[in-house]
């Protein structure tokens, strides 16, 4: 279980400086984002020599593997027809990049497949396959993102016994925790009665007893043992949980649409929010966690398996409780300045830049005075959940939750990747252009920001950050 600890964030992260807000949104204008290194090269399947053979060579090949894409593209349009939608003709070249990438996907999508169907799965395999990215289709999200996050054993035949009694935990965790003090006042009084109902011994009539009620029992107790003062005390947690889950990417129908199916994932995720909370008295609630639940509760409860998808929420709580113990410690105010609390991880973020481009770290650090803890604050305590889509998100944390040295490595240098991706626009603007525009993270390609973060060298300097 979580250990307790605290922490005040404000009410709207990383907007710690006077004077830039979210209406401010003009870096996400014109531009390309992709000042840092060169475009990405398409490599094709069979990869490419060092050294250029002989002319006809280099014909036989080509020809060869133009009769194999297009063997494969008859094939794929035949599937197309056959469920009846338009085939896919060559008519460019980016025809030919996106069928090249479709047979890359579905090659992928056939090695995690087999992978995850073995009776014990090699979770390094995994995460090296899972590091490029999930093809999308085949369902493969939910099953993996539970085995990179332990949910799920490696050993499959244990998964139906470990997902029956994770669900059960769960569900007597709401029934005891998330019932009003009436509600469980009523459950002891009828176990109360029927048990001493069993446990008469004669049919003697007495005289009715009253029962005593505590002061701890009475709803107008202000003491801070009273169940009462705790369950008010929570509710207005939960009504947090609420503004803040309704400005949970309102973009997506899914999280708040006014339909039923809207407000059934609300009430999922209050639940899970709020559960935490009084699992975690010392950390409780916190602005902003409802970002961090978001993906993981939209990837299960879009699971194609029935069972999977109706359990969501179960299944949902115990993964985000696991996901947040790796960065507990960035929630608790009191280890701030320690070796392990936010301000720490801020400082070996910009000794990673450093270590990498010291013309940029120097440029922020003294030049503009945009310091790290003014953007990367919000970025690594939410794991950049409000600087993507939803569907950028997915693809970013695949890298994350498959980095076998942890999901805090490789977010401090998806990071770092994302100052040195807009470097030249960094280097030309002042302090309130490099705020606003690393505040409000403009468009870029994803796949580019995190093959720019493999590459980042990992070594650092003994750097630490000036308040």
């Amino acid at each position: 279980m979580i250990k307790g600890k605290k922490l005040k964030l404000p009410d709207r992260l990383g907007s710690l400086v006077v004077g830039f807000d979210d209406k401010d949104d003009d870096s996400r204008g014109s531009g390309s984002a992709l000042d840092f290194g060169e475009e990405l090269e398409i490599i094709q399947p069979n990869g490419f020599r060092s050294d250029r053979e002989s002319e006809t060579d280099a014909e036989d090949d080509e020809v060869q593997q133009e009769a194999t894409v297009k063997k494969k593209m008859e094939v794929l349009d035949e599937e197309l027809e056959h469920h009846g939608r338009h085939p896919r003709h060559q008519k460019d070249g980016s025809s030919h990049i996106s069928v090249m990438k479709t047979i890359e996907d579905d090659e992928k999508r056939s090695d995690i497949e087999y992978e995850i169907s073995q009776k014990v799965i090699n979770l390094e395999k995994l995460q090296r396959i899972v590091s490029t990215g999930l093809p999308e289709g085949g369902n493969l999200r939910p099953t993996v993102w539970k085995l990179l996050l332990g949910y799920l054993p490696p050993y499959r035949d244990l998964w139906e016994k470990e997902l029956v009694e994770n669900r059960q935990k769960y569900a007597k965790l709401k029934e005891e925790l998330l019932l009003t003090p009436s509600e469980l006042a009523r459950i002891k009084e009828e176990a109360f009665q029927s048990n001493g109902h069993n446990n008469a011994d004669d049919s003697t009539d007495g005289p009715l007893i009253r029962h005593h009620i505590s002061q701890e029992d009475h709803p107008l107790s202000l003491g801070k043992a009273s169940v009462w003062h705790q369950y008010f005390e929570h509710m207005e947690i939960a009504e947090q949980i609420d503004r803040d889950l309704q400005r949970t990417h309102p973009e997506m129908k899914f999280f708040s649409g006014e339909t039923s199916f809207g407000r059934r994932h609300r009430e999922s995720m209050r639940n899970i929010l709020l559960l935490f909370s009084k699992l975690n008295p010392a950390i409780r609630y916190v602005q902003g966690m409802n970002e961090v639940l978001a993906p993981i509760y939209y990837v299960f409860s879009t699971d194609i398996d029935v069972q999977n998808a109706s359990n969501a929420e179960a299944d949902s709580f115990a993964c985000f409780v696991r996901l947040l113990s790796d960065s507990v410690d960035h929630f608790c105010q009191q280890l701030d300045n320690s070796s392990v609390g936010i301000l720490s991880t801020i400082s070996r973020l910009a000794e990673l830049l450093k270590a990498n481009d010291e013309e940029l770290w120097r440029h922020l650090e003294f030049t503009t005075k945009v310091k790290p803890q003014y953007y990367a604050f919000r970025w690594i305590t939410l794991l950049l959940t409000q600087e993507f889509n939803l569907q950028s998100i997915l693809r970013i944390w695949d890298s994350l939750l498959s980095n076998p040295f942890g999901v805090q490595e490789m977010l401090q240098r998806v990071c770092c990747s994302m100052l040195l991706c807009v470097k030249t626009r960094l280097l030309s603007g002042d302090f309130a252009a490099n705020l606003r525009l690393l505040q409000h993270y403009p468009d870029i390609d994803i796949e580019h920001l995190l093959k720019v973060a493999q590459e980042l060298s990992p070594d650092t300097s003994s750097y630490r950050l000036s308040l």
